[in-house]
């Protein structure tokens, strides 16, 4: 599903909001939610599931075209780990 998928699901299943201020909406969540992670922030959503960083040690990699060895640098990268609750519902 796309945002824009998203977006309209939404839109058809909350009367009041039309599809510009559902767009506003979305952005806006998304937008705090990458700002928390960018500044460390864990992000909890209950039943849902939480974001959070996950540090990556430096390795050493390979070009797939060459085969000549890369040094890969230590990084955070975004992690989602699903809720309890999202979980089971798309385990039944």
């Amino acid at each position: 599903m796309t945002k824009a998928e998203l977006i309209e699901n939404v839109t058809r299943k909350v009367d009041g909001l039309n599809r510009t201020q559902m767009d506003v909406l979305a952005s806006t969540v998304f937008d705090t939610i990458k700002d928390a992670l960018a500044g460390g922030d864990k992000v909890e959503i209950r039943g849902f599931g939480s974001f959070r960083l996950r540090y990556r040690a430096a390795r050493e990699g390979r070009n797939p075209k060459s085969g000549e060895l890369v040094r890969v640098p230590p990084k955070e990268v975004p992690f989602f780990k699903a809720g309890k609750e999202l979980r089971e519902m798309v385990d039944s």
